[in-house]
């Protein structure tokens, strides 16, 4: 490492930190690994062996044209997985990065598992139809991938003040945290970044619920824009047997760096428990 070759020769960038029980962290769109370091860094000072990887398309990861449904990364994840020869392992997903979480769980089972986590995760189901009326409309997921082909760097640079809460929540960020969203959100590829809305908007992870046969921690705030809680978080816990569900009131979709003390220590607590 820290590149691992996939079956069908992407290169994957891997993180590696720390020794102990190993954790492994999925990041968000349309971001990378680097998105997580507050808690990796956190966990492996912990005690922890935290493995964090950038996504297919994304950071300093292969751009392959195709690859980019869940099933394909999920399978990614499995690779990772193998590659880094853990066991007895907790995976943590992000954002987009939940979905893999729920795949892989539905595609390879749990052997190799011994926790979840979903934070500000997509999944259940956001795509609004007849059995999801909570979701949202394809119009929205059509205008994300609108705006970014327009003109990318100025899509994120907007994108990243709804993600951290800008203008609505009190205690705003920086703007040299949303000058390094923007960094990270322009080290993708075109294609990957434009091809995972659809992947993220429009795939139903409710039948992979029932795959969670761990102890799942779900952390979601309750004032997030990117992914509403109701057809998501709320979703997911009542889907899943095994779960607990921690709201945080008020916080945006990038809690991990708004709330960022508070998720470490609840990260910290499920992780001992």
């Amino acid at each position: 490492m820290p590149y691992i070759k996939t079956r069908d020769s992407v290169e994957l960038y891997v993180k590696d930190w720390g020794d102990g029980r190993p954790v492994i962290l999925t990041h968000g769109w349309p971001l990378n690994a680097d998105s997580w370091d507050d808690q990796a860094l956190l966990l492996a000072n912990a005690g922890y062996r935290v493995i964090a990887y950038d996504r297919r398309g994304f950071g300093r990861s292969g751009q392959p044209f195709n690859g980019y449904d869940y099933d394909m990364l999920a399978d990614d994840l499995a690779e990772v997985i193998d590659a880094t020869g853990v066991t007895d392992a907790t995976i943590i997903g992000f954002s987009m990065g939940g979905g893999e979480i729920a795949r892989y769980l539905s595609r390879h089972s749990d052997r190799k598992i011994i926790k979840a986590g979903l934070v500000a995760s997509v999944v259940a189901y956001l795509r609004k139809d007849e059995t999801n009326p909570d979701g949202a409309d394809d119009s929205v997921f059509e205008g994300i991938k609108a705006g970014i082909l327009k003109d990318r760097p100025h899509f994120f640079a907007s994108f990243a003040q709804n993600f951290y809460g800008v203008g609505y929540i009190t205690s705003p960020v920086s703007q040299e945290v949303l000058d390094h969203f923007l960094i990270l959100a322009l080290q993708a590829g075109l294609k990957g970044t434009v091809a995972c809305v659809d992947a993220f908007g429009k795939t139903d992870f409710r039948p992979d619920l029932p795959a969670f046969t761990v102890p799942t921690l779900i952390i979601h705030g309750t004032g997030d824009r990117i992914v509403p809680i109701d057809p998501s978080a709320r979703q997911a816990a009542a889907g899943i047997r095994h779960s607990r569900l921690i709201e945080y009131d008020g916080a945006p979709h990038g809690l991990n760096i708004t709330e960022k003390d508070r998720l470490s220590a609840d990260l910290l607590e499920f992780l001992a428990s």
